[in-house]
């Protein structure tokens, strides 16, 4: 769908984002029964897990990552395609990396709104791909997104590691190639709209937007890692997805007022 006929439907938007948070509040499947109450600890317990067993692809994504940015500083006009491409099999990926696994005391678990969305994400980005409407420049930016960048930085690192005590701080400089980025939806997400952010606004800003609200809902869902002392580490490695897509969202608004 084209910007100017999403511009022309302005009832798009709330109706996308009524329905990308119904399909966040989809209940989970689980092995065992669980409360209600105990869904975000079923999702926690999910995600200290889910990601090990891909572990060893993790620099491919990081090497991957690197790579097309240099290309995109090297040769944009030929790259948007190629990046957009790119998002849309990453999302393909993390929904079914990260959307389910074994643990110990749910047994299997599927986060079925999770498995839906970054599928979604992942098939609207790989039509953005195929008609060719994102544009990648490093030209022209403006010195203000720059200042994302250490919050991009710190996403693309994700310097933790995870306990049965457990989330502590983790600086080994190895995690800046074998870190969750490419494996997970909270610690990707940051990187791509910050790059997004960068082309503005040759994006397809229907997809730039769902991309960012989604970046939102989950970044305000993971605020419940501060509740409880040993996740609050995870709780901060969050907020870039939070602050980034909130910056993204803004955007569109404050670049219509220049």
């Amino acid at each position: 769908m084209s910007n100017q006929l999403v511009k022309q439907r302005k009832w798009l938007y709330p109706v996308l984002y009524t329905a990308f948070f119904i399909i966040s509040m989809l209940p989970l499947y689980t092995e065992k029964p669980y409360a209600p109450q105990e869904t975000q600890d079923v999702i926690i317990k999910l995600l200290m897990v889910v990601t090990t067993p891909y572990k060893a692809y993790a620099p491919i994504f990081h090497v991957l990552t690197l790579l097309m940015v240099a290309l995109i500083a090297w040769q944009p006009a030929k790259m948007g395609r190629v990046w957009a491409g790119y998002m849309g099999v990453n999302y393909l990926i993390i929904a079914l990396v990260q959307t389910m696994g074994t643990t110990a005391q749910y047994g299997f678990v599927l986060h079925t709104g999770g498995m839906v969305m970054y599928g979604v994400l992942g098939l609207v980005w790989l039509i953005v791909a195929f008609r060719n409407e994102l544009q990648t420049s490093f030209r022209s930016i403006a010195w203000q997104h720059l200042l994302l960048l250490p919050l991009a930085l710190l996403a693309f690192w994700s310097p933790y590691v995870a306990s049965d005590n457990g989330v502590q701080p983790d600086f080994n400089p190895l995690l800046l190639l074998v870190s969750d980025y490419g494996l997970t939806f909270c610690f990707t997400t940051p990187i791509f709209l910050f790059l997004l952010i960068l082309f503005y606004p040759q994006v397809n800003m229907l997809a730039y937007r769902i991309t960012a609200f989604n970046g939102l809902l989950y970044g305000v869902f993971n605020l419940a890692h501060w509740l409880k002392p040993e996740l609050r580490w995870m709780g901060f490695l969050h907020l870039p997805l939070l602050i980034i897509s909130v910056y993204a969202l803004i955007l569109p608004r404050v670049h219509k007022r220049q």
